[in-house]
């Protein structure tokens, strides 16, 4: 598999997986709006998009988006693995594995002071994916969430 980072180019490529990832996760697919949201990232450089293509041809194998954050304690930046997905015909291939290897290169090239990831409380297959590959459950903060809007 080769891992290449998104570009414009590959927005058509991409939704139809991200779609999958949102409904996923329980949200509406909105098609049009998910193309329009991952373009609005992508020209506006306000997130990295990795993606893993089979070696064979350029069948998308899955994707992981992160958003650039920063730590006023550390005084560095930090990436949020905010999103990060595997078709179902390419699971078990170490997919996200390689996904988030190449994420945490970044990270090190962009001189971050971490990476963090959140996913379901139930989804014990991402959580030992992230575990095998260091992540640590943070035991110091507790995090909340304060809903604004579910509206697209």
């Amino acid at each position: 598999m080769r891992i290449i980072q998104a570009t414009l180019e590959h927005l058509d490529l991409l939704t139809p997986l991200f779609v999958k990832y949102r409904e996923f996760y329980g949200a509406l697919a909105y098609p049009d709006s998910s193309r329009a949201f991952l373009e609005k990232r992508l020209r506006r450089k306000e997130s990295v998009i990795y993606l893993a293509l089979a070696d064979s041809d350029d069948k998308l194998m899955g994707f992981c988006q992160l958003y650039p954050s920063f730590s006023s304690l550390s005084l560095k930046r930090v990436w949020i693995l905010n999103d990060i997905y595997v078709a179902e015909d390419a699971r078990r291939q170490l997919v996200a594995d390689n996904l988030i290897r190449t994420a945490k290169k970044m990270a090190k090239e962009t001189n971050a002071v971490r990476m963090r990831v959140s996913t379901s409380s139930n989804n014990e297959v991402a959580q030992k994916t992230y575990e095998s590959i260091g992540f640590k459950e943070d035991t110091e903060f507790k995090n909340y969430v304060l809903p604004i809007s579910d509206e697209l």
